[in-house]
């Protein structure tokens, strides 16, 4: 970000030094989310175990941590359902100990009975694509044919589901319908609207809920413990239950993205040229990749956040554009959101200027203020 941004963040000392956050194939710990693991753990001791399973949720509340949780239970069972002979009887918990094998193994990407799919390295460019491509599902049917090597469950994982192309979905959905043996596909997804419909309905699915806004502080305290008690509060307001973009936030600046944000927006249907040249400057250069990530998450949410606010009582909350929204038809204001939600996923996927992504999505706001 650019100095005159005015978004620098400033570091407190004698805090207690942060804590690493674990990846989700290392982490051992699943918070908030009991029920979801009851209901696996019933199907797995029941034998009724689907060949297909969706999990789905707003994104960094764990899905994908139960995921691995789940594959490091199935991998440390027996071959047949319920666990065989050698499993031990009514597991109440699909935990793991850190130092078992299994554990070990997945999370060091070593298990030869568990394959992960996420988007793959684009070689043209040199970096993460901005979707799965069929190039990165088509081991998935090979793979699958394979007898265990254990002998117990060939696992796939697919993080993020709904990033898939069409392609690469339809090679899915072709092994869902003619699915082996002794094999789960678990799909996670943040929105599995996205998704096809005859994918949907060939999973069960496992409906995760956001987080309470206790148990994301609870989980701040332990990850960030540096936070000032007013950026702590500001992050769960902005969360929305979800630790893994409380987290994100706190990492890349995205509190003083946001309260820059809220100024300019602030100024609706006015808009200082230059300061918003200046923002989206400091948000578009080259490596501030994490900076125009956060803040095409933030633009959108604080948008849907002063919706949700305006069809309420008159309050004097800071969500922009505020006042204009109730004056303006909602209706508008939500189609505007959506265009600019799209306007920021177009922006790697077509390798658009990020500089006149984040002017354009600024004056399309500016033109249905000034209605």
């Amino acid at each position: 970000m650019a100095e005159d941004d005015d978004i620098d963040t400033e570091e407190e000392g004698g805090e207690p030094p942060e804590v690493a956050v674990p990846a989700p194939r290392e982490n051992p710990s699943l918070s908030g989310h009991e029920a979801a693991e009851q209901e696996l753990l019933k199907a797995f001791i029941s034998g009724r175990m689907p060949h297909g399973l969706l999990i789905t949720g707003p994104h960094g509340i764990g899905k994908a941590t139960l995921a691995y949780r789940f594959a490091r239970f199935l991998l440390s069972q027996g071959g047949e359902p319920g666990g065989g002979l050698f499993a031990p009887a009514s597991p109440t918990s699909l935990s793991l100990p850190p130092e078992h094998p299994v554990f070990r193994r997945v999370a060091s990407n070593g298990h030869a009975d568990l394959l992960t799919v996420e988007r793959g390295i684009d070689p043209k460019r040199k970096r993460e694509r901005t979707e799965i491509v069929v190039d990165d599902t088509r081991a998935i049917a090979g793979f699958l044919r394979l007898t265990p090597a254990e002998g117990g469950w060939r696992i796939v994982i697919v993080d993020t589901a709904d990033e898939m192309n069409r392609n690469a979905a339809n090679a899915v959905l072709k092994i869902l319908e003619e699915p082996p043996e002794r094999a789960i596909l678990i799909l996670v997804s943040d929105n599995p609207g996205r998704l096809l419909p005859t994918i949907r309905s060939r999973c069960r699915r496992l409906a995760l809920r956001p987080l309470s806004n206790a148990l994301v502080a609870d989980l701040l305290g332990r990850y960030r413990p540096d936070l000032s008690a007013s950026d702590r509060t500001a992050l769960l307001d902005l969360a929305e239950g979800s630790i893994g973009h409380a987290i994100e936030l706190a990492e890349h600046d995205g509190l003083a993205l946001h309260r820059r944000l809220v100024e300019l927006l602030g100024q609706l249907p006015e808009l200082d040229g230059s300061a918003v040249h200046a923002f989206a400057e400091g948000v578009s250069r080259w490596g501030s990749e994490d900076a125009f990530r956060v803040l095409a998450e933030l633009m959108p949410a604080t948008l849907a956040r002063a919706i949700a606010r305006a069809t309420g009582p008159e309050s004097a909350d800071d969500a922009p554009p505020g006042r204009l929204l109730r004056r303006r038809g909602l209706d508008r204001w939500i189609e505007v959101r959506e265009k600019i939600t799209e306007l920021f996923a177009e922006a790697d996927a077509v390798n658009l200027d990020r500089k006149q992504v984040v002017l354009n999505a600024f004056f399309a706001l500016q033109s249905e203020a000034a209605r």
